[in-house]
């Protein structure tokens, strides 16, 4: 058994999420880390934590897409079940002994588990499995995508949420039946942030692979905000706006659906609004001095620029490869 874990937007939770694996998991696993570009003091911890723990340690001098990150990890992949796990989120114990006989018992491709989001741990939902195939009727075609649950409390849903078949997880953590890699090779490095995930189940879908939610298994995203600043470069490298709208563009393309797509629209909404949450301080701060009015006159005239100059200025797929990217086991 193998588990990636894959820097996601922020590094500042890095070693908080890496201890909770080892401590919360006793199913026997191979860990290949993947550390690209994180700041000096996270680099130093990971590497010390890998001499202690004797897992792979991927590091890159440059930040990463996530499916550039992925497949970086999965080359490295021997074993039947992967896990792809990214760095930001907490496990429960015994969430990787339920994955791995989820997928013994359907024969899925996929299992992912419930995904909550925000502290405390395991409260509210974000995902738990979900929708996203395209529609037809006649000529038109139609993206159709959406959470399951998302925002409901994990409490009041758990006794009605059972083992099942979906058609999408989310890659904040989901198991991977490595057979099905061979079948659909490489995850698509042209999306470079989302729809990452929609697109990999998708594709399984497609290649005959089921797809299962397995409630049995809860996990958390520790989202933002807050954006410390040490993680300001890399989070807005994560959610910049040309890097949105490319890896829009190529998944419209690619599913052959129309430009006016009112899904594709919502999708690149949210993930201008993502981006927005680096900012999230600094305007309660504006509106917090001037008022609501005066304030939203400045973030429209001063702030919104500012944001969209800095992430497309760090615009990460248009940088070229560091001089000192190095592996280390």
């Amino acid at each position: 058994m193998t588990i990636i874990v894959v820097p996601r937007e922020r590094f500042s939770v890095s070693v908080r999420v890496l201890e909770a694996l080892y401590e919360r998991t006793r199913y026997p696993f191979s860990l290949v880390y993947v550390d690209g570009g994180s700041p000096r003091s996270t680099r130093s911890q990971l590497e010390a934590a890998s001499r202690r723990y004797g897992f792979s340690l991927i590091r890159r001098d440059r930040y990463l897409t996530p499916n550039q990150a992925r497949n970086l990890a999965l080359r490295q992949v021997r074993t039947k079940y992967v896990v792809s796990l990214d760095n930001d989120v907490l496990v429960t114990p015994g969430w990787l002994d339920t994955l791995i006989r989820s997928a013994e018992d359907t024969g899925a491709a996929v299992v992912g588990p419930v995904t909550c989001i925000g502290e405390p741990e395991g409260e509210v939902i974000h995902s738990a499995g979900g929708v996203a195939h395209v529609a037809e009727w006649g000529t038109r075609r139609q993206f159709v995508h959406q959470n399951h649950h998302e925002y409901s409390r994990l409490e009041d849903l758990r006794p009605l949420l059972s083992r099942r078949e979906t058609e999408m997880v989310e890659f904040h953590c989901m198991l991977i039946r490595t057979a099905v890699l061979a079948r659909i090779g490489t995850l698509d490095e042209q999306i470079l942030n989302d729809p990452h995930h929609v697109d990999f189940c998708m594709t399984v879908r497609a290649a005959g692979g089921a797809i299962y939610l397995e409630p049995a298994a809860v996990v958390t995203q520790l989202a933002p905000p807050p954006v410390p600043w040490s993680d300001l470069p890399f989070f807005l490298q994560r959610w910049n706006g040309p890097a949105t709208r490319r890896s829009l563009e190529h998944f419209r393309r690619k599913w052959r659906l129309p430009e006016d797509d009112p899904s594709i629209a919502a999708f690149s909404q949210w993930l201008v609004d993502r981006r927005r949450l680096a900012f999230g301080r600094l305007h309660w701060m504006v509106q917090a001095a001037v008022g609501w009015r005066a304030g939203t006159w400045i973030e429209r005239v001063c702030l919104v620029p500012l944001e969209a100059a800095v992430s497309g200025a760090a615009f990460y797929a248009l940088r070229p490869r560091g001089p000192h990217d190095r592996s280390q086991a």
